[in-house]
């Protein structure tokens, strides 16, 4: 027995080229296989059907969504939650994800399960995206709404006005445009309605 696992400690320390070979060939599929099931996975919850299957969304903030221009418009195009609410960029996604856990985690366990409850939290909610919108300038709205490609002359005089003065002033998207899609919280009590 113990000749046997000198033999087997020799063929460890020592793999032949066949072994190593085999090992890099299965270790490169392995890898492989692991990321196309993650980025599948990943592109899976980048889905609205997911967002408002999972996230308590359906019965709240979807329903004021569905009454938006970015839901329904003369153009056809459609926003949906992650086109607004997950950025395109790697890792910023993946770290978007893993703060979206919080709220998968508030729906599992009941903290926002009904219309109370979340109209309860939904300040905390709006700052939390409104903070990150203002921190990534607004990046999720400029993969549509770019001030580099917006023709002032064609915007009525109010809208021209408003975002010449914004890029004047380095503004972003969000600085103005809190609840374009979703109706706003109560700010009563908020400093300076944030």
């Amino acid at each position: 027995m113990k000749q046997k696992l000198i033999r087997i400690w020799r063929w460890w320390r020592r793999p032949s080229r066949l072994a190593l070979g085999t090992l890099l060939i299965l270790g490169f599929a392995g890898g492989i296989i692991f990321w196309g099931g993650f980025n599948t996975a990943m592109e899976m919850t980048n889905r609205e059907q997911f967002c408002i299957g999972c996230h308590e969304m359906r019965n709240n903030v979807y329903q004021e969504y569905m009454q938006t221009v970015h839901y329904n418009n003369r153009s056809g195009v459609r926003a949906t939650c992650p086109d607004c609410h997950v950025p395109h960029e790697w890792g910023p996604k993946m770290i978007r994800k893993i703060q979206a856990s919080k709220e998968v985690y508030a729906k599992i366990f009941g903290l926002i399960d009904t219309p109370q409850k979340f109209e309860e939290t939904r300040i905390e909610l709006a700052q939390n995206e409104w903070r990150r919108m203002k921190n990534n300038n607004s990046q999720e709205c400029r993969n549509c709404h770019n001030f580099d490609y917006m023709d002032f002359t064609a915007q009525k005089t109010v809208a021209a006005k408003m975002h010449s003065k914004a890029v004047q002033d380095g503004q972003t998207c969000i600085d103005c445009h809190k609840g374009i899609a979703h109706h706003l919280p109560d700010m009563k009590d908020q400093p300076n309605g944030f």
